[in-house]
Order: C-alpha cells, then structure tokens, then sequence
C-alpha cells in the first residue's frame, strides 16, 4: 500500500521536509516513488503540487495524519483535521 508521508531532509536542529508518495512499511532510506512537494517548519513554507496529491489519492495512496492536517489546513482537501497519535506518550491514570 502506498502512502503519502514526510521524509526528513536538512542540517540538525533545522528540519525541512519533502511530501512523497512511499510504500507504507518502508523506511525512508529508500527512494521514493514520487516527490510531491516540501514542508520547512521553521518558515513555514508549504509547496506541493495539487494535482499530483489527488491523482495519487485517487489512485489509492492514503496521506498520513500529519500530512493529512497539512493538507486540510493549505485547502488541498476539503476535510475535518484527524487526531495525530503520537508514540510514546501514554494516557495517565489518575
């Protein structure tokens, strides 16, 4: 299964991002099948091809949460954001 998702890129402690369409399971040390765009979170800046994220999406590619949120955010889809689950933190009981 293909998904859309983020792929690191940049210098320590100044991450950029790059939007591409990779299998699901894979890490991101292999190429990807395709690259739609990019993401700095320290500018801010957001850059992707519309087109080709819903010719992917319609091909079956599935976004994952974040990107999913960055996507309803810049207008791409028209969605309610998901929940993102972050690993590692647990619910406390209290």
């Amino acid at each position: 299964m293909l998904a859309i998702k983020l792929q690191r890129i940049g210098k320590k402690h100044q991450p950029s991002y790059r939007i591409v369409v990779a299998n699901k399971r894979s890490k991101m040390v292999a190429p990807p099948v395709d690259d739609l765009g990019s993401y700095n979170t320290t500018t801010k800046s957001f850059t992707v091809d519309a087109k080709r994220v819903s010719d992917w999406m319609r091909k079956g590619a599935r976004p994952t949460p974040t990107v999913f949120n960055l996507f309803v955010s810049h207008k791409i889809v028209d969605a309610p954001k998901m929940p993102v689950r972050i690993k590692g933190k647990k619910a406390s009981t209290s």
